[in-house]
């Protein structure tokens, strides 16, 4: 049925139900969503697809708004004296009510005046102070701002590229948002430019309530601001009268400021994703996409202020001289009292200020999704993980020459989660720490001085870890290979000498050849020290069988293998918990670092009871906070977060989205030459021929810094740095791994 032949059958039907129920005589005409018209000018029939409690709702919250004065209308009774009646419409039961037609006309048909804008502000802010209690009005649907992400799986459908940019960035502020300190309250829900009447410069009627629920405040004037933007002559600046009038009347505190324009994008954002979905399912609707291009308008405008900015502007009217004065200011300081070799990230350096989930957030408010951050293992300050941190330090934190119960916990539960016979830990306060550690239990036990390590591996920043990292004594400053240090061959089945289903063995082979030659040399190895799978190599799973049979090597020259599963360790593969138990062999140490703590400095290595028997040779080992209360505790909280909600599995879930994700990309993009990784340990290598797999180093730099002014956090990685690394919270979710593959392909293929 064409556009023109629904509206007639409509019109009909909308006539026949008016005169059935209410006696009344004549022509309607549609409006907005399922609204009628009486041509007289006196009634509009009103259909809502709810139950018959959330009409009573309705008609409860009418006749409070009204007794406070504003400018809101009762139903008509219907001939049998109710205020509703059920109804088929469309084949769809509905709930049908008569209101008589309020004075005034759309706003979005009035022109938009600063008076007009002030009062439309200050009239929602009456509607916010009249006292209705939320109780019953405890509901959501489609259009509930508070759960806007909901519709993140419809950006997709959006065929305008810069449309779907915009749509991600307000949608991924919107789910690292934080509306836990905004007052709340009964919501009018749709205050938008459809439903407030106006006479001149004055609001003089309320209208359509069938969105009410409860929400916090500042969602209701967010979804009126989204409206303001859209008028005509009204720019960003403009629009901030509305907020200033609604702050005369009811105050907003600086959370809710914060929020209030990540909220406006949002409800655009969301506007947009419900309209794309609506258009697949029914093209030819009258009424569902007529405001597309405004909306599309008003949001690319709101995505070029910071938000941080749009917040003063529209609650002071004022506006910064120099956004980035306050960064610029931290820079130069960095530069004045920290020591020059302190690295950082980026061609324009982020100041990033608050962490919520898989996100980070700037000086500007702008916010990223961090792909490359996996210290924060669960998530950046996981509510879990700061109340057991804040709860044990309140109590007591003090050096670890005390007995205390919650150290003796997580040892417990931590040994619980690795094999057994793995079941002693020694607590340090870092990754580098433990590599140190296990070095020295390895040259004690073993009574040798050497260690084999892999190619391009990066095992920690102390001493002794720098100088058995090829990636840092090979490179910029580096100052060699020392003596006791020997490099087996990157098993690299991309880019290095063997691929196929033999080249575990052969790489296990080259490292039995090195050992084989030390012990020749007169060098005898302590240890095998190992990355379950290569970080800073480039990303690199291990080939199969490749551990097994090194292990077999370095354990006949008298060696012991420890297991670094500092990047990789705490569930981040999927299918395992540690990465090492992809094969079937023990180490004889694990090390782990960065995810323990979640942030907060801690470290281990756990090893067997008979080993840390040959360790207590009679010099103590002693740390002073490694293994502190308030460590224990966090260490705890972490375990505790992996396993309630379901973080392993989410990794292997999540893992396999994304991988899929990019070898798709991969097909649509010559300069992807391997993807690679497994769980949320992921590698892009990047070359500029697939043949002779040139380094595209360079472009992987540039990509970098585009995803960055995209809003995605990404890094570069592995000896040519030309690999994009990938190895986020494990609490982000689907759709964050869907824009980051939109995001990516953005700036990959359109290069």
């Amino acid at each position: 049925m064409n556009s023109c032949a629904r509206t007639e059958r409509e019109a009909h039907d909308a006539a026949a139900l008016a005169l059935q129920y209410w006696g009344e005589d004549g022509h309607w005409t549609r409006l907005p969503g399922e609204n009628f018209n009486a041509t007289n000018g006196v009634s509009v029939l009103k259909l809502t697809p709810v139950a018959d409690d959330l009409v009573q709702l309705e008609q409860e919250l009418l006749g409070r708004w009204s007794a406070a004065g504003l400018p809101v209308v009762q139903a008509v009774p219907a001939l049998d004296g109710s205020d509703s009646v059920a109804c088929q419409w469309d084949g769809q039961s509905m709930t049908a009510r008569l209101y008589p037609r309020l004075p005034g006309s759309m706003w979005r048909t009035s022109p938009t005046t600063d008076a007009l804008l002030c009062s439309i502000g200050a009239t929602l802010a009456q509607m916010h102070q009249v006292d209705l209690g939320a109780q019953a009005a405890q509901r959501t649907h489609a259009w509930d701002l508070a759960t806007a992400c909901q519709h993140r799986p419809s950006i997709g459908l959006m065929p305008s590229s810069s449309t779907r940019r915009g749509v991600d960035a307000a949608m991924q502020a919107m789910a690292a948002i934080d509306l836990d300190g905004c007052p709340r309250g009964v919501l009018h829900g749709d205050f938008n430019d459809e439903n407030v009447l106006v006479d001149g410069d004055a609001v003089v009627g309320i209208v359509d309530f069938g969105d009410v629920l409860a929400g916090a405040f500042v969602q209701d004037l967010a979804i009126t601001m989204a409206y303001a933007v859209q008028q005509d002559g009204v720019d960003v600046q403009r629009a901030g009268v509305l907020v200033q009038a609604y702050e005369a009347t009811r105050a907003l505190n600086m959370q809710e400021k914060k929020a209030l324009p990540v909220l406006v994008a949002a409800r655009l954002a969301m506007s947009l994703c419900i309209a794309a979905s609506r258009q697949q399912k029914d093209p030819s609707h009258p009424t569902w996409f007529e405001h597309v291009e405004s909306t599309s308008q008003a949001l690319e405008k709101l995505m070029s202020f910071a938000p941080r900015d749009l917040g003063m502007l529209w609650c002071s009217g004022q506006s910064r001289t120099s956004p980035s004065a306050t960064s610029a200011d931290s820079l130069l300081d960095r530069r004045a009292c920290l020591g020059r070799s302190l690295s950082l990230g980026y061609d324009q350096p982020l100041h990033i200020t608050q962490g919520r989930g898989a996100y980070l957030i700037d000086a500007d408010d702008r916010v990223y999704l961090d792909l490359v951050n996996n210290v924060c293992h669960v998530g950046h300050s996981h509510p879990r993980v700061v109340e057991a941190m804040a709860r044990q330090a309140y109590t007591l934190n003090t050096n670890t020459r005390y007995l205390h119960e919650t150290v003796l916990e997580y040892a417990e539960r931590l040994t619980s989660t690795l094999p057994k016979g793995l079941d002693t830990c020694f607590f340090v306060n870092s990754g580098s720490e433990a590599n140190e550690l296990a070095l020295r239990i390895a040259r004690v036990v073993t009574g040798h001085q050497d260690v084999l390590v892999i190619d391009g591996a990066y095992h920690g920043n102390t001493g002794n870890c720098v100088a058995m990292s090829p990636y840092k004594f090979n490179g910029l400053g580096g100052a060699g290979c020392p003596e006791w240090v020997h490099v087996a061959p990157m098993p690299d089945v991309y880019r290095g000498d063997w691929s196929g289903e033999d080249a575990g063995h052969r790489y296990a082979s080259e490292a039995g050849a090195v050992i084989a030659h030390a012990v020749e040399s007169g060098r005898s190895i302590a240890a095998f020290f190992a990355e379950s799978m290569l970080s800073c190599g480039g990303q690199i799973p291990l080939p199969s069988g490749y551990l097994q049979e090194t292990v077999a090597h370095v354990r006949a020259a008298g060696g012991l293998y420890v297991a670094d599963e500092v990047q990789v360790g705490f569930g981040r593969v999927g299918t395992s918990m540690w990465g090492f138990e992809k094969e079937p062999v023990l180490p004889d140490m694990v090390v782990l670092g960065k995810p323990m703590g979640n942030g907060h400095p801690i470290g281990a290595v756990v090893t067997t009871r008979a080993i840390a028997n040959a360790f207590a040779n009679g010099m103590e080992y002693f740390s002073t906070f490694g293994g502190n209360p308030v460590s224990a505790a966090v260490g705890l909280a972490v375990l505790d977060v992996i396993d309630s909600e379901g973080l392993m599995e989410r990794a292997q879930v999540l893992g396999q989205r994304l991988m899929e994700g990019l070898h798709a990309l991969r097909e649509d993009c010559d300069l992807i030459g391997d993807v690679r990784g497994q769980g949320l340990f992921v590698g892009i290598e990047l070359v500029r021929d697939r043949n002779t797999k040139q380094p595209a180093a360079a472009e992987a730099h540039q990509v970098v810094n585009a995803a960055k002014h995209a809003g995605i956090l990404l890094s570069t990685d592995g000896p040519q740095h030309n690999v994009i690394k990938i190895k986020p919270p494990l609490a982000l979710d689907a759709m964050d791994v869907d824009r980051a593959l939109r995001t990516l392909r953005d700036v990959l293929v359109s290069r």
